[in-house]
C-alpha cells in the first residue's frame, strides 16, 4: 500500500492467507488494509474517514526472483470509504 502512508499514517495490513502454487510458480497473498485519513496528502484535506480494504497480490516467479506482480484491489470502494470520490 505504498503511497497511502502519508495521508493514512496509521495504515496497516493483516495477511489473512498465503498460498504457494509450485506448478505455476506463483504465490498469492491475501490481506486486509486498514487506516484513517488523518494526514496531509491525497486529493482532499484529511477527512477522518476510515478504510478497510481486501486485496490480493499474485507474484509470478522466475527461480527465486519475482518476474511479475499483480495487485487485485477494489480501489473505487476504498477511495469512496476515504471520502476521496
Amino acid at each position: 500500500m505504498k503511497g497511502l502512508l502519508t495521508p493514512v499514517p496509521d495504515g496497516h495490513y493483516e495477511v489473512r492467507s498465503f498460498a504457494v502454487d509450485d506448478a505455476r510458480q506463483n504465490v498469492a497473498a491475501y490481506g486486509v488494509f486498514r487506516g484513517t485519513h488523518t494526514g496531509e496528502g491525497g486529493p482532499v484535506s484529511p477527512t477522518g474517514n476510515a478504510v478497510e480494504a481486501d486485496y490480493v497480490y499474485v507474484m509470478d516467479f522466475d527461480g527465486d526472483r519475482i518476474r511479475h506482480m499483480t495487485k487485485i484491489w477494489n480501489d473505487g470502494i476504498s477511495l469512496k470509504q476515504l471520502g476521496w470520490m
